[in-house]
């Protein structure tokens, strides 16, 4: 056996390899709180649901990120962010609704002028 082969495997082709498994969140809080239990050994958790202690890792450092931002917010109502697109066609409806209004204007003061300013009612 060569050095090449010694890592594979006769029942596995070579192209074939382990389908990375996709973890809900509410099993990864469910793992993170596992491992901060003390009555639980770290490795036998990790043996169980197949994870390396990188994962457990990035796990707990995105709980504590998670955490940190719930906790960095100000009570009260939060400000509601728009996407780019619906700023853009907001954006564009006020400058429509501005040029009208500015046509409407003109034609206001045409009219004024035509009665002599004078009220509407002759």
């Amino acid at each position: 056996m060569s050095v090449d082969d010694k890592d594979r495997h006769p029942d596995f082709p070579p192209t074939q390899r382990k389908k990375r498994r996709i973890l809900s969140p509410e099993k990864k809080y469910q793992i993170f709180l596992e491992a901060q239990r003390g009555g639980v050994r770290v490795g036998e958790l990790l043996r169980r649901e197949g994870l390396y202690s990188t994962d457990l890792a990035r796990i707990q450092r995105k709980v504590k990120e998670g955490a940190l931002q719930q906790l960095a917010q100000r009570p009260g109502r939060s400000k509601k962010t728009v996407s780019e697109e619906e700023y853009q066609a907001l954006k564009q409806e006020l400058q429509e609704k501005e040029r009208v209004m500015a046509e409407m204007a003109v034609e206001l003061a045409i009219l004024r002028k035509k009665t002599n300013g004078g009220s509407w009612e002759r």
